[in-house]
């Protein structure tokens, strides 16, 4: 019986996230929605409904503009991060949670030193991915991608996007496959996916997710 974390990215959006949080309601999955600062200031109440229903909320930048190995400057980082944190307020996760811009699924180099300092001193814990359907390129044809992609991991943690309603119209259909073939959906994520826990670094971080 395989187990599969199910993650959101890039909202929250006003149309499209609410049909996602229909659809994971029907389903009786939880899920952890990683949110851009500048669009929560937009659509806070949706990320409130979300939390409501027990869906994590994670900090994913401010602006999801430049991953932190194309600018690593002290005060791009600290404002990315910590305006995003101080917006999402009281819907923050008690572990803080943060997942870094990679760009289009790029894991290698989605932090850098400066960043990890920053997110150590903040005692956050950064949640990265294994499993990137490409939804936000492909967005019909991602369920193809993903059964077979979900299906070569152990513990896949996969990485979806609320904010194309394209996209998101064959969310169930995934779920119901994955259901179909007695996944069981967990809301904690894979210890291989964690690269900070409460501001102590992890093992990943020695894989190349830190860029020079």
């Amino acid at each position: 019986m395989q187990r599969v974390t199910l993650t959101f990215d890039n909202g929250p959006d006003a149309e499209v996230t609410p049909r996602v949080l229909d659809i994971l309601a029907r389903r009786g999955i939880r899920s952890t929605f990683f949110v851009v600062g500048s669009k929560l200031v937009i659509s806070r109440a949706t990320s409130e409904r979300a939390h409501a229903e027990g869906h994590w909320i994670g900090n994913h930048t401010w602006s999801h503009s430049i991953p932190f190995r194309d600018r690593g400057d002290v005060d791009f980082i600290q404002s990315e991060i910590d305006r995003t944190q101080q917006e999402i307020g009281m819907l923050a996760h008690p572990d803080r949670l943060f997942r870094p811009y990679g760009g289009k699924g790029r894991l290698d180099g989605s932090l850098n030193a400066r960043a990890v300092k920053h997110l150590a001193d903040g005692g956050y814990t950064c949640i990265v991915w294994n499993a990137v359907p490409g939804d936000f390129a492909n967005h019909d044809g991602w369920v193809e991608t993903a059964l077979p992609q979900v299906a070569t991991i152990d513990w896949p943690l996969v990485v979806l996007h609320d904010v194309h309603a394209r996209a998101m119209q064959h969310l169930d259909r995934f779920l119901g496959r994955l259901q179909d073939r007695g996944t069981v959906f967990e809301q904690k994520f894979p210890p291989n996916c964690v690269a900070m826990n409460r501001g102590r670094q992890t093992d990943l971080l020695e894989s190349g997710i830190v860029a020079n």
